[in-house]
């Protein structure tokens, strides 16, 4: 999605704008996923459906040249390390395969025992068409829950579309997951959160939504208790490391790793 929305020069219509008092006034004003379109999009954006070989899908769209996490792949390597067997991992995104297909020739079998996918409801198709092994979808934490034991929680460009990120931030710091990874997470510029309007390119998809910049210290004092933060790191994506809101550069998606400080010192 992403350059069109963070280009300096493209003072448009599209891109994050406004600082909202509340998710509804945010709401009255956007227009949010169709999520058939979504789901017809995404169906389309498997490899050969359109004569190309295509190497993953971010927000519905199918990129063909690499671009990946590298530090997300560094800590899983770790991670993988530190616990001594291959992983169970919980990937907190609405996206079909984005990051588990940019990664997953790093993921061999000491790496990853599984990749489990909390999916949006549009990706509801998910299931049918791309489970696999060790790919599979869930509609919550508590159900994969039922299913694995999780050791590492992967959150990519995903918090700030939550109506209350902070309520889903304390719930994920109770569950003490051993390793848990922020990436491509939006922070401001000010001493609060601020909640603005995004509206995507229409060749992206057509909508508009409520997105979080996040208060970083505020945001991290979820964790404070029982993590410890082994790393901060930039965002792999062209432009993100200055976002614009409001045509004016006051933004920033970077990621954090942290580590259960109780179960490893």
């Amino acid at each position: 999605m992403l350059n069109k929305l963070l280009t300096r020069s493209n003072k448009n219509k599209y891109g994050w704008f406004g600082d909202y008092s509340s998710w509804d006034k945010v709401n009255s004003v956007a227009q949010d996923y169709d999520k058939q379109v979504i789901s017809d999009k995404t169906g389309k954006a498997r490899p050969g459906t359109d004569g190309r070989e295509l190497l993953y899908d971010q927000d519905s769209v199918l990129f063909a040249s690499e671009k990946c996490s590298y530090p997300l792949i560094a800590f899983l390597l770790m991670s993988a390390a530190i616990k001594k067997k291959p992983l169970n991992v919980l990937d907190f995104k609405g996206t079909l395969s984005g990051t588990y297909a940019q990664i997953k020739d790093f993921l061999a079998e000491d790496v990853c025992a599984s990749w489990n996918i909390i999916e949006q409801e549009y990706t509801q198709s998910g299931p049918v068409n791309f489970e696999d092994k060790k790919f599979k979808f869930y509609s919550s934490i508590s159900e994969c829950l039922e299913e694995k034991s999780i050791d590492f929680v992967l959150l990519s460009n995903s918090v700030q579309y939550l109506k209350h990120p902070h309520v889903f931030l304390q719930k994920l710091a109770a569950y003490h997951f051993d390793f848990i990874l922020f990436d491509r997470t939006p922070f401001n510029s000010i001493s609060s959160d601020r909640l603005t309007l995004q509206v995507a390119p229409t060749d992206v998809y057509p909508a508009s939504h409520p997105s979080w910049f996040f208060h970083e210290d505020f945001f991290l004092s979820h964790f404070s208790s029982g993590y410890r933060i082994v790393a901060e790191f930039p965002t792999y994506i062209d432009g993100e490391s200055l976002v614009h809101i409001d045509h004016k550069p006051q933004g920033v998606y970077k990621g954090f790793f942290l580590i259960n400080s109780l179960k490893y010192a």
